[in-house]
């Protein structure tokens, strides 16, 4: 484990192996590397604030059909298996368009903490940076 108290971030979103074995294959996304992996839930109708983070570049692997993304200036409908880089400083954000909950599998590269984040809008008055 690093002892770098920022671990590195990504500036392109890094290779990702696809592993064959007898039975089918799977995606590695991160090989011991320092990454959070979180599984975001967006309620129909909803949707995060319009955010960025300095310490942390996200991938993000959409799971259902629905979700509405924004990076930077773009704003596209996804489908279930889409992938989509975020560089640390990118502002971005998700919703839910779809009558259904969708999911999102977000991995983090770099250190994540909930006082990175800096909210340019919020559907919730939650304060413009942190929790």
């Amino acid at each position: 484990m690093s002892t770098d108290p920022e671990p590195s971030i990504p500036r392109e979103q890094p290779p990702v192996a696809l592993v064959t074995r007898p039975w089918g294959s799977f995606r590695q996304y991160a090989w011991n590397r320092n990454v959070t992996v979180s599984l975001m839930t967006v309620q129909p109708g909803q949707r995060l604030s319009l955010q960025s983070h300095a310490g942390r570049a996200e991938l993000w692997i959409v799971l259902d059909d629905g979700a509405r993304v924004q990076i930077g200036d773009t704003v596209r409908d996804c489908k279930a298996g889409e992938e989509l880089w975020i560089p640390a400083e990118e502002r971005h954000r998700l919703s839910c368009v779809g009558q259904r909950p969708i999911r999102v599998l977000e991995v983090a590269f770099g250190n994540w903490r909930q006082e990175d984040i800096i909210r340019y809008e919020d559907d919730f008055s939650r304060p413009p940076q942190g929790e």
